[in-house]
């Protein structure tokens, strides 16, 4: 018997932080949810670029990547995501085919917004190191 090989996925998401410290957010279309834009990253980008597309056709806003701020893995799904702290040089929120709406909210506002495994992508953003978590799509779920 021949024991398959784990499959995985690799998200990135950009937290993307203007000159006010607000953080850009979208809603989901396909289930509601607010988060910060990303997506499964293509084979042909690095990461970098990834995250720029992904930010770009969810929102509409160009992005430089500044730094990686978390790895994420979503145990249900087998989903791994990395987050960058981005900043913008273009562009202006729109919603789009993935986004019913995108706006710019404060920090204090995420936790209303979101559900913890994506807010704390968030406010990970706003930390001096990088975080290492995992989440059952929802919550977090803490080391044992």
């Amino acid at each position: 018997m021949t024991k398959e090989a784990p499959t995985h996925s690799v998200s990135v998401a950009g937290v993307v932080i203007d000159t006010d410290g607000r953080v850009l957010v979208m809603q989901r279309r396909d289930n509601g949810h607010w988060e910060a834009p990303g997506g499964i990253l293509d084979l042909g980008e690095t990461l970098e670029q990834g995250v720029q597309r992904e930010v770009t056709e969810e929102t509409g806003v160009q992005v430089t990547v500044d730094r990686l701020t978390g790895v994420y893995k979503n145990m249900t799904q087998g989903i791994v995501a990395l987050v960058y702290r981005c900043s913008v040089t273009g562009g202006h929120p729109m919603p789009s085919i993935e986004a019913k709406s995108v706006r710019w909210v404060d920090q204090d506002e995420i936790d209303r917004l979101m559900t913890p495994a994506y807010a704390t992508r968030v406010h990970d953003a706003f930390r001096a190191t990088a975080a290492s978590r995992t989440h059952d799509g929802v919550n977090l779920i803490e080391p044992s």
